[in-house]
């Protein structure tokens, strides 16, 4: 089974790689690759990103993988990670970027001015360990227990049209979708890979994912 981590210039990619890595059972060929014909002959992909969405997605359209990332997406099991599963919807606020269009809906930036039930002023971006609610039950799920934590870094978040695609949520202060899902397709707003024992379990769980739910 061979696996590829998109390497398109952006993103915590040898972390996110490290990662992965440290959880294969030696079933897997994990590579790092920015070649979309290695895209293409994956059984697997993950897709990381970090940073600014105008900035990944230029990067992605110079290294030629917007179309693997949207052909990958269709049908082999895929993982999108933070900018990474923000740029699978139609369009982001942060830079008035398109996105690839995989998901209907778009990327909007967290309020100003939002404070917390004890009145505290919260800060954008939504940074450290917050609380991961399962609105779906999925693979990706298994021996995760609802409400664990995970590590976000983002100033924007996901607002699909369909509310059928939000596999997770979290809080800040309101609820929002952080975990977005449909058929072979799982992405998450938080960093698995700087998600200690419980992101390491849903990279080990994708690992076994045979892309159905």
């Amino acid at each position: 089974m061979k696996v590829v981590v998109i390497d398109y210039g952006m993103g915590n990619l040898h972390s996110v790689l490290k990662s992965v890595q440290s959880v294969n059972d030696g079933s897997a060929n994990i590579v790092l690759s920015s070649d979309p014909e290695t895209v293409a002959r994956a059984d697997k992909v993950i897709f990381p990103g970090q940073g600014a969405m105008p900035d990944c997605m230029r990067e992605l359209n110079a290294h030629g993988l917007g179309e693997a990332v949207r052909e990958a997406a269709k049908n082999k099991p895929f993982f999108g990670i933070c900018v990474g599963a923000q740029l699978l919807f139609d369009h982001s606020e942060e830079g008035d970027t398109p996105g690839l269009g995989l998901f209907p809906g778009k990327v909007v930036r967290f309020s100003n001015g939002m404070k917390d039930a004890a009145g505290e002023r919260l800060k954008v971006p939504h940074m450290g360990w917050n609380r991961v609610w399962q609105r779906q039950a999925h693979p990706l799920f298994e021996g995760i227990e609802d409400g664990e934590r995970f590590y976000f870094v983002h100033s924007y978040h996901f607002a699909p049209d369909d509310a059928s695609l939000t596999v997770g949520e979290s809080d800040y202060p309101g609820r929002f979708s952080c975990i977005v899902g449909r058929d072979n397709v799982f992405a998450t707003q938080f960093h698995t890979e700087k998600s200690h024992l419980a992101g390491l379990r849903m990279m080990k769980n994708f690992l076994a994912w045979d892309g159905s739910v």
